[in-house]
């Protein structure tokens, strides 16, 4: 059960704020838009990501054994930051 609440603890507040959560808001503020529509085809839309990175998570584990995982993922993390930031700055 703690892995359970740990897991759900990180990705809620990681989802907190982010850009799927702001896309949402604006869909939901668009008064032609059914607020079911949204919170259904919102919902099925991170269900299937989060399958997604399952499966993925899954295959690196038994292939990229020698590859620190989690270096990996924080490399990402810096490379999608820095890729952020120079788009604000580009324009």
């Amino acid at each position: 059960m703690s892995q359970l609440l740990a897991i759900f603890a990180t990705v809620f507040f990681a989802e907190l704020g982010d850009k799927t959560q702001l896309a949402t808001v604006l869909f939901a503020a668009d008064k032609e838009q059914s607020r079911w529509l949204i919170f259904f085809a919102a919902a099925g839309a991170l269900v299937l990501s989060t399958a997604i990175a399952v499966v993925l998570g899954t295959l690196a584990e038994k292939y990229l054994t020698a590859i620190p995982l989690k270096l990996i993922a924080g490399i990402g993390f810096v490379v999608i930051g820095a890729w952020t930031i120079w788009g604000h700055y580009q324009g």
